[in-house]
C-alpha cells in the first residue's frame, strides 16, 4: 500500500486507480483463497496419512506423516515461497521511502532472513529421515520467527526503551523543533 501511495502522487500516474482502501483487502482475500484452493484440492485428492518407517533405524518402527500427493504438497509450499519472495521484492522496492511512513527497511531484512532460513531448510529437510525431520521443521519455524521478531519489533522496543526522545509525534511526522 505504501508503494502504491507514493507512486500515485505523481501527476497523471496510472497508480491512482489502484489507491483505495479495498486494495489490501482484495489482495489478502485473493491470495488466501488461492492458498485454500490448493489445500482443498490436495486434501481431497490425496490427503496425508500415517506411515510406518522401518528402514531408517533397523529394529525400530517410526510413525511419521506421509504427505500424500507430493505434487500438491510442494505446490502449497511453492506458493507460500512465492508469496514470501513477492513480499521481499516489494519491501526492497519501498525501502528508500521516507522513514516516517515506512518500515520497509525492517521488513526487507526480516523477509530476507525468513527466505534464507526456508531456502536452507529445504535441502536439510529432504536429506533427513525419521525423527530428525521434525527437529528440522521446528528449527526452521523457530529461526524464521525469531528473525521476523528480531528485525521488525526489536528496533521499535529499542527506541521505546532507550531512545524515548525519538518516540514523539513531532519526530514521527518529520517536524523538528528549533
Amino acid at each position: 500500500m505504501v508503494c502504491v501511495a507514493f507512486k500515485s502522487t505523481k501527476p497523471g500516474s496510472p497508480w491512482r486507480k489502484w489507491l483505495s482502501v479495498k486494495l489490501p483487502y482484495t489482495i489478502v482475500s485473493l491470495c488466501s483463497s488461492f492458498q485454500a484452493l490448493i489445500c482443498i484440492i490436495w486434501l481431497s485428492i490425496s490427503p496425508p496419512f500415517q506411515d510406518l518407517d522401518t528402514d531408517s533405524y533397523p529394529g525400530k518402527i517410526i510413525i511419521q506423516c506421509n504427505e500424500g500427493s507430493d505434487i500438491w504438497f510442494y505446490s502449497m509450499l511453492g506458493y507460500l515461497g512465492f508469496l514470501a519472495a513477492v513480499s521481499l521484492v516489494l519491501a526492497f522496492m519501498v525501502r528508500t521511502l521516507p522513514d516516517s511512513f515506512n518500515e520497509a527497511k525492517y521488513i526487507t531484512f526480516s523477509m530476507l532472513v525468513f527466505c534464507s532460513v526456508w531456502i536452507s531448510m529445504i535441502p536439510a529437510y529432504l536429506s533427513t529421515r525419521g525423527k530428525n525431520m521434525v527437529a528440522v521443521e521446528i528449527f526452521a519455524v523457530m529461526a524464521s520467527s525469531a528473525g521476523l521478531l528480531g528485525c521488525v519489533f526489536f528496533p521499535k522496543c529499542f527506541i521505546i526503551l532507550f531512545k524515548s526522545e525519538m518516540n514523539r509525534k513531532a519526530d514521527l511526522l518529520g517536524k523538528r523543533e528549533n
